[in-house]
């Protein structure tokens, strides 16, 4: 019995130590990941017997609705060129609110939907671009934020909904945000940027037309709501500490109380209808960790945990009997779940992978940090082929998130587990600047883009070259918007380190980005200007020279360039540029433009052919090229 024993403890080690008797993993196509479905949005209906979301099942975004009793779904608008969001089911009636703009351009409307599928555009002027502001207390008017008056200023109007006639409630003549309103519609929070780390906080009394700053010192201020009894204004700020907190604000005495801190980033901060719980959200190393509380009790909700789950958004329904939660995991897209508070139940609405895609084949995101050139620690997002080791190195790639100030978190993004399950090993560097690791880290790229951030990507591929399974000469690097300037910097500023470089609707001529900053971002553009420079002064030199426009001639390694034509942030002319530069050089050069697409992708088919010919751009170039 001994001797039996002692063999299959025996055997069960040799199967676990030879890797030959592994199953490996199934390999899927980019059209198999993009059969994923994509929710957004989640805001119940009147009754709470569903839930108004976003979904581009259809190939775009539409409209649907789904039964939270059963999670069955039904598709309410049929849109084949444009995305549709949810915004809002109209309180007291059968209609509900949505968005959209025109092929990316960023000039999103609110419409009103009738039951029969008859929309009515609510901000119907051509240039006006228009957010969703929320209900008034009494359910009857919607207020909005618009740049119709001035295309440079968002002004506050209240639509009421037997009408839909707007009324001017606050005209912003002096690049202010409006961040939130008192329930008795009183006083307005507003803020103002002085860079991109720090603005101006006020709250200013409609009527007698008088502004309070309460700003406490330098720092970023960001509005969190007013209690119902209008005595208490709540805020997050980061003013004399490395992460934000949450405060309150006594409308009364003007005292001030720190309510939630700890040592990572506040995200948001809400109270329940009746304000019987309180919401807070914290960054926590890439992930959003949820605390919910009882305020009468002050106990915190335990409701139950999912793996790996990255809690993006929430929402209470007004009853405060149901909470809709927004989670995601590396390995799926966002899904929607409901809980309740009455039954404990945790129910799950949605199933975003596609189901031909066994998560066992992908890959969990894993948090790694690492040493840069001057010795500071950068925190990074990691994908490791399950394929990969001593005996099969892969190729790696770089990946540079958005920005400048974006954070790679850990998430799904399809186009990542793509490039992993087929064979490539991923890192994504949140370089300095990036924002979620304190005050001090985001600021310390400002004025200094294209070097010391660059460099952390440089040493983030030596730390890929020191892992034993991963091919040391086969590495490049990727992103999208500012993580494209970055890709396009690192191939012409430090063209020797990156085998490979793919730009996605990347910056590559700050001057004349800077310059062609859409109207509606006025108020932000003197904050822009801080931290990168203003292009109408001397500060022309430095962008000129951080600019891989002015430099492609040192380009020596292949490149890819995915381009929107109507992006308004980054024009098409910048892409067509840098690729005319970058062909005179002999180098191989891939350029793809989506007639149909702004600034990031929206639509299936488009990512389907941009993601797809990224893979075969890569195995051409950097998987298959021989041993130098």
């Amino acid at each position: 019995m001994r001797k039996l024993f002692l063999s299959t403890v025996i055997l069960s080690i040799l199967v676990a130590c030879n890797p030959a008797k592994q199953k490996a993993p199934a390999q899927y196509s980019i059209e198999q990941f993009y059969q994923n479905t994509r929710y957004s949005g989640g805001a119940f209906s009147g009754d709470e017997s569903k839930l108004l979301v976003s979904s581009d099942e259809s190939g775009i975004f539409n409209l649907y609705e789904i039964q939270i009793a059963d999670g069955t779904k039904k598709q309410i608008t049929f849109s084949e060129n444009e995305s549709f969001f949810a915004i809002d089911y109209v309180p007291g009636t059968d209609q509900l609110l949505y968005s959209a703009d025109m092929g990316g351009n960023e000039i999103n409307h609110i419409y009103l939907l009738d039951p029969d599928g008859t929309s009515l555009d609510l901000t119907p002027d051509e240039n006006e671009k228009a957010s969703f502001g929320g209900w008034s207390d009494d359910k009857t008017s919607m207020f909005y934020l618009s740049n119709k008056r001035d295309p440079k200023f968002f002004d506050l109007y209240k639509m009421p909904i037997s009408n839909w006639f707007p009324k001017l409630i606050f005209q912003n003549d002096e690049g202010l945000e409006v961040s939130g309103m008192s329930h008795d519609e009183k006083i307005l929070a507003l803020t103002k940027s002085k860079t991109t780390s720090e603005n101006q906080l006020f709250l200013y009394d409609l009527s007698a037309k008088t502004m309070t700053e309460i700003t406490d010192g330098p720092g970023n201020y960001q509005s969190s709501g007013f209690s119902k009894d209008n005595n208490s204004y709540y805020y997050i700020t980061d003013a004399g500490k490395e992460f934000a907190y949450l405060v309150r604000y006594d409308l009364q005495t003007a005292n001030k109380t720190v309510l939630f801190e700890t040592n990572w980033d506040v995200m948001y901060s809400y109270l329940s209808e009746n304000e019987t719980y309180r919401v807070i959200a914290i960054n926590e190393d890439g992930k959003n960790k949820l605390i919910l509380t009882d305020n009468k009790t002050g106990q915190e909700i335990n409701f139950p945990e999912i793996p790996d789950g990255d809690i993006v958004a929430v929402n209470i329904s007004d009853s405060e009997k149901l909470i809709r939660l927004t989670i995601g995991t590396s390995k799926a897209p966002n899904n929607l779940y409901v809980y309740s508070f009455e039954s404990d139940e945790m129910k799950k609405l949605t199933e975003s992978l596609n189901p031909e895609i066994n998560p066992a084949d992908l890959v969990s995101a894993e948090v790694v940090r690492f040493k840069s050139f001057d010795g500071l620690e950068i925190p990074a997002i990691y994908y490791k082929p399950l394929t990969a080791s001593p005996k099969n190195k892969v190729p790696a790639l770089v990946w540079v998130h958005g920005g400048p100030g974006g954070q790679t978190r850990v998430g799904y993004f399809a186009l990542l587990q793509y490039l992993v399950n087929q064979g490539y090993a991923v890192l994504g560097v949140n370089n300095r600047g990036s924002s979620g690791y304190g005050k001090t880290f985001y600021k310390m790229d400002d004025r200094n883009h294209g070097d010391k951030d660059l460099k952390d990507c440089i040493w983030g591929k030596n730390w890929l070259q020191e892992q034993d399974y991963i091919d040391p000469d086969k590495i490049g690097i990727i992103g999208g918007s500012y993580g494209g300037y970055m890709t396009m910097a690192a191939m012409t500023f430090a063209p020797d380190e990156f085998k490979v470089g793919v730009n996605i609707f990347g910056v590559t001529n700050w001057l004349r980005t800077l310059k062609s900053i859409p109207p509606y971002w006025e108020s932000f553009r003197k904050a822009l200007y801080d931290e990168l420079g203003d292009p109408n002064t001397e500060d022309s030199v430095r962008l000129h020279a951080i600019s891989p426009l002015f430099h492609a001639h040192q380009v020596k390694h292949p490149v890819m360039v995915l381009q929107g034509a109507n992006d308004p942030r980054v024009l098409q002319v910048e892409s067509d540029e840098i690729v005319d530069a970058i062909k005179q050089n002999n180098v191989p050069v891939e350029y793809i433009v989506f007639p149909d697409e702004g600034h990031g992708f929206i639509k299936k088919e488009n990512e389907i052919k941009g993601y797809g010919d990224i893979l075969k751009f890569l195995d051409k170039y950097l998987k298959e090229v021989p041993e130098p």
